[in-house]
Parts: C-alpha cells; structure tokens; sequence
C-alpha cells in the first residue's frame, strides 16, 4: 500500500512522530499537519486526541491496521501516527483522497 510506504518514508526523513501522546503533544506546538489513526486503534486512543485536532483544524485520516502502521514505522503495532512535515502530509492527503471511497474513512478537523 502507497500510503504505508509514505509513511514508512515520513519517519526515517523524521517527518512523522508515533504515538498518541506524541500526537497530541506536537498538536499542542502547533507542529502537526496531520495525524493517521489505524482502523482498529482502540476508540480511547482517538477520544484522546480528536477533540483537539478539531480544534486546531488538523485533519484525522483512519488508515490501515495497527499491524501494518506499526510495520510502517519499524514496530510490532502503532495506532497513530502524525506527519510533521507540511508536503509529506498533503502528500498523503492527496493520495487518501485519490483512493476510492469504499477504501477509506476520514475525519477531517
């Protein structure tokens, strides 16, 4: 999947950041530009942070499994994943919204 490799090139280019705390806490810098939560990420670790996305105006795509995050950034699972580089975030963007609509959710800010 082109989103993963993207990813996966976001955090060894140190554009993305792992970890919902690590998501909430570079939204608070006003840093983040986009935060990917997996489709079967547990729904406390997204109440954790969609309230304040929404309120910075950050968008929330609901991508792949915590499986395959986690192989994207080099662990066993990730349930979020935020992109801290603004061309790699439109970038992924771009390509969520090109996929068909039965392919994916999203949540935008």
């Amino acid at each position: 999947m082109k989103l993963v490799r993207l990813i996966g090139l976001g955090i060894r280019g140190r554009g993305a950041i792992i970890g919902v705390e690590q998501v909430r806490e570079t939204a608070r810098r006003g840093k983040l530009h986009l935060a990917i939560v997996a489709s079967d990420a547990a729904g406390n670790s997204r109440d954790k942070v969609a309230p304040l996305l929404k309120a910075r105006g950050i968008a929330m795509i609901v991508g792949p499994t915590a499986a395959e995050l986690g192989a994207a950034v080099g662990r066993e699972k990730a349930a979020m994943v935020g992109i801290v580089d603004q061309r790699l975030a439109a970038g992924i963007r771009a390509l969520y919204e090109s996929a068909p609509q039965d392919d994916r959710e999203e949540e935008l800010g």
